[in-house]
């Protein structure tokens, strides 16, 4: 494991046990962040995004593979040694009205993390934390006894991201953290959550299926359809020259804000394969407009190319 690397996922996979047979959700994702870094992984609904981000800090058990965190491998551990690494891997939730408890306060729900935790044994140097919370997060001390529903989306997921910060990890699995809100309120968090990154030195997952968000928000980017990444590579690498035909499909769907520069649509045809029992073939075959006898009969790998560039497609050489 190379020492600018914080977290290394090898081979992760998790399947959900359903009438027809084994739903693949997660099917043997890899991938490694740096210290300080993010990685955006970005896909449709039900390609495996979230249950990749919490399987990895264990929120989910997944049923194999490695999880490499600062040297321990985390699904190694049992249930005490992760609660106590807990303190180190954090998540920011895609509700942030449901992932906060309506009955507490904005200052006991940043509270109880580090009492429950035993961070900070001192009730008057908790209470003194969480006002400096706040004011980082940009929340009002004069909020500091109301509660959830009193609130607006943009400052409760504030209080999402205090929470998380109130453990001082390292890492932090961002689970689409701005979907739920306006466009306007989605600058503001991004903003935020980018320069605690700056200030802190968290390393980030940054789960989202918004391209033109991930692409000004993250240093790498990693593509997923189906439960598989199919294309990874940094930021400005994969919008200047995308590989994958469903890559390049995603790309071409972002709104150009010009009625001078119009970019050709790429539709895709053909019906949704199904994650459950999908066999060795590729997943993208049904819709894809390039597709010929070997992608379905053989599930192609993710291999390096050119520029830290890596795609899962038979169109390239070396496959």
């Amino acid at each position: 494991m190379n020492t600018n690397t914080l977290i290394e996922v090898r081979d992760l996979t998790k399947y959900f046990k359903t009438k027809k047979g084994m739903l693949h959700a997660v099917d043997h994702v890899s991938f490694s962040i740096g210290k300080g870094k993010t990685l955006g992984v970005v896909g449709e609904s039900g390609c495996g995004k979230s249950t990749t981000g919490r399987a990895i800090i264990r929120l989910i058990e997944p049923d194999s593979g490695e999880v490499w965190f600062d040297g321990v491998d985390l699904l190694s551990l049992n249930q005490e040694e992760i609660r106590k690494k807990r303190t180190e891997l954090q998540m920011i939730f895609q509700d942030p009205f449901s992932s906060l408890n309506p009955r507490k306060t904005i200052s006991e729900t940043i509270e109880e993390p580090m009492r429950l935790h035993n961070l900070v044994p001192d009730k008057k140097e908790r209470q003194l934390k969480v006002a400096r919370l706040m004011d980082t997060v940009g929340l009002a001390r004069r909020l500091y006894n109301t509660y959830p529903h009193e609130l607006d989306g943009g400052r409760r997921q504030r209080i999402g991201i205090a929470r998380a910060l109130s453990m001082n990890p390292k890492f932090v699995v961002c689970d689409e953290p701005v979907s739920a809100l306006d466009v306007s309120i989605q600058a503001q968090i991004l903003n935020l959550m980018k320069e605690v990154q700056e200030q802190l030195g968290l390393t980030y997952l940054f789960i989202t299926h918004d391209l033109s968000v991930v692409y000004h928000f993250s240093d790498d980017i990693a593509v997923m359809y189906l439960g598989q990444i199919i294309e990874k590579a940094p930021s400005d690498e994969l919008f200047a020259r995308p590989m994958h035909p469903y890559t390049r499909a995603l790309l071409s769907a972002i709104p150009v804000p010009s009625i001078h520069d119009r970019k050709e649509r790429v539709i895709m045809k053909g019906e949704l394969s199904s994650p459950i029992n999908p066999g060795q073939v590729c997943r993208f075959s049904s819709r894809c407009a390039y597709v010929f006898d070997r992608c379905t009969r053989e599930a192609p790998l993710l291999q390096a190319k050119d520029n830290n560039h890596e795609v899962a497609c038979f169109l390239y050489k070396g496959e």
